[in-house]
This record gives structure tokens, C-alpha cells and sequence, in this order.
């Protein structure tokens, strides 16, 4: 069966892999807005019969999910068989539980509409923090990728004697594996959250590696005040200039140059969401997903 892809909101180079890796075909869609702002959509591929991926990375997801759905029920109406989701960003996975009363669980939310609407889901590290796997509130079949490989591959032949630093407790696990692979020590930073902007943090037994490069590592940068305020303590103790990874660049409000202005040597990240800081490409992990995919679900 055919693949059509249309890449919506994504790295161009994600879609050049599908096209020359997957072997799909790469669909055309006009999408753009009225005066009032209401959505219009037209598919300008041939979709009867055919297996349709879109393509979207759901940083700053509200904008984006109306013409996401829209598109993926004409596809559905124009006679597509199946229709998947890769959305190597995803979102509304933090408000898992209610913690206050009142509150709602939008992660659940966000769920069930997208399983409603898609058939399959490819991802890259989901915030999975008190979850096990998306199954427990996706419906729909998911293909969750990871990208710790990549990154201990780039500290491995970027950074001479690198200790890596995770953000919490609960990053514990991951932050082991990927110093472990790059072949380098790591710790994890203890840490008190005052509020969405608000971090407190110790960075443990740090003294034994005054000759190492820190490696902040976290899955995503948002506000980056955990990162900045380890950069504070660094500096404070004398340690080389610090390199921020991350896989997901959401870098919310002026986070990106707060950080770079906090004193770091360099900021990496996964091309996940589209940002300066790419430098970690995941196209052909995606691409092979997709034909993995084909094989067990088409």
C-alpha cells in the first residue's frame, strides 16, 4: 500500500528520510488561514486507498491541533485506508494526575482525542513521568523512540572527560544510561521546585570532578531555569564552561538566550522541535520506524 506523507510542522529533514529511506511519497496540502482566522484545507494529493502519515511536532501544540485534525479527517473522507501521527514532540504529558482539586488531567484529554483521530502514533521520549507507556491513555497502537544513543554518541566524540548531570531523581535511571554509554560519570542535581519558574538545586559530591566538562542533560528545555541555576553553582564552583543538552527544544520566552547568556559552552539539541540548537538528527530512527511499523501494523 502506498505512503503519503505530509510534514506539517516538522524538520524538513525528517521528510526527505521518510521519502528516501521508507520510500514514502510526499504529499501536498494547502493550509492556510481566513481573515477571521478559521482554517482552510485542501488536499492536493491523491489519497484514496493509501496509507497517510502526517507529520507535526506539537510544540506549542494549541495552534496547531485544529488544522491537524481537520486534515486528517478529509484525508479520511478522500477515501485514506489508514492514517498515522508522527509527532516527534509530544505534548500535554505533564498534567498527568490531579493535583489540585479542580484541576483537569489533560494529558487523559489530549489521549483520547488524538487516538480518536489517528490510527497510529510515533513519538520521540514522551515526558513519561508518573506513566509507564502511552498505553495507559492512548487507545491507538504507539511506537515510542528514544534517543539516549545519540546523545551519549555525540558527548563520546565531543567532549573530553564529560560528567553528566541530570536534572532529578526520577531522571536517575536515563541519565545512567547515557553516561554510561558515553563512557562518563554522572550525577543527578537535588532539587526543590518553588513554582513554574522558581528551581533551588545542590549538585552532590561535584568537588571529585573539577577537571571534567559538566554535561546538563534533560528530555526537555523549557523555561531552562534548572539548567541556568546549575550553571550558577558550577561557576560558583569553579568548573569548566558547561555543555546543555536536551532532545526537546521548547525553550519558552527568552529561555534560549537566558541560558546562553548564563555562561555555557555550547547548547545541543535533538531536531525533535525545530531550533537553532539542532544538531542531533533522528530522521533515519524515524524512517525505520515507519517501515518496522509497516511491516506489523499494514
Amino acid at each position: 500500500m502506498k505512503q503519503i506523507v505530509f510534514n506539517l510542522f516538522v524538520d524538513e529533514k525528517i521528510a526527505n528520510s521518510l521519502k528516501s529511506i521508507a520510500d514514502c511519497e510526499i504529499g501536498n496540502v494547502m493550509l492556510r488561514q481566513f481573515p477571521d482566522e478559521e482554517t482552510y484545507i485542501k488536499i492536493e494529493s491523491n489519497v484514496k486507498d493509501c496509507d497517510v502519515i502526517l507529520l507535526a511536532s506539537l510544540d506549542r501544540p494549541n495552534k496547531k491541533l485544529l488544522p491537524l485534525l481537520f486534515i486528517a479527517e478529509t484525508v479520511k473522507y478522500l477515501g485514506a485506508k489508514h492514517v498515522g501521527l508522527i509527532a516527534p514532540y509530544l505534548p500535554y504529558m505533564r498534567q498527568d494526575k490531579q493535583f489540585h482539586p479542580g484541576e483537569g488531567i489533560t494529558s487523559k484529554y489530549f489521549a483520547a482525542l488524538l487516538s480518536h483521530y489517528f490510527d497510529w502514533l510515533i513519538t520521540v521520549d514522551p515526558h513519561l513521568h508518573r506513566r509507564r507507556s502511552l498505553h495507559e491513555i492512548y487507545t491507538m497502537s504507539t511506537e515510542v523512540l528514544h534517543a539516549a544513543d545519540k546523545l551519549s554518541t555525540w558527548i563520546k566524540e565531543n567532549v573530553s572527560d564529560p560528567i553528566v548531570v541530570g536534572p532529578d531523581k526520577e531522571s536517575e535511571q536515563w541519565v545512567m544510561k547515557v553516561a554510561n554509554k558515553a563512557g562518563a560519570p554522572f550525577t543527578v542535581l537535588e532539587k526543590i521546585r518553588r513554582d513554574d519558574n522558581e528551581v533551588e538545586i545542590s549538585i552532590p559530591h561535584m568537588e571529585q570532578y573539577k577537571n571534567h566538562t559538566p554535561v546538563l542533560v534533560d528530555d526537555i528545555i523549557s523555561t531552562a531555569r534548572t539548567m541556568i541555576e546549575t550553571v550558577k553553582h558550577l561557576k560558583n564552583a569553579k568548573m569548566k564552561l558547561p555543555v546543555c543538552m536536551g532532545i526537546h527544544a521548547i525553550f519558552s520566552g527568552n529561555a534560549y538566550q537566558d541560558l546562553l547568556n548564563a555562561g555555557v559552552e555550547k547548547i545541543i539539541t535533538c531536531n525533535t522541535v525545530q531550533h537553532a540548537s539542532n544538531e542531533i538528527d533522528l530522521s533515519e530512527d524515524i524512517a525505520q520506524s515507519v517501515i518496522k511499523l509497516r511491516g506489523e501494523f499494514l
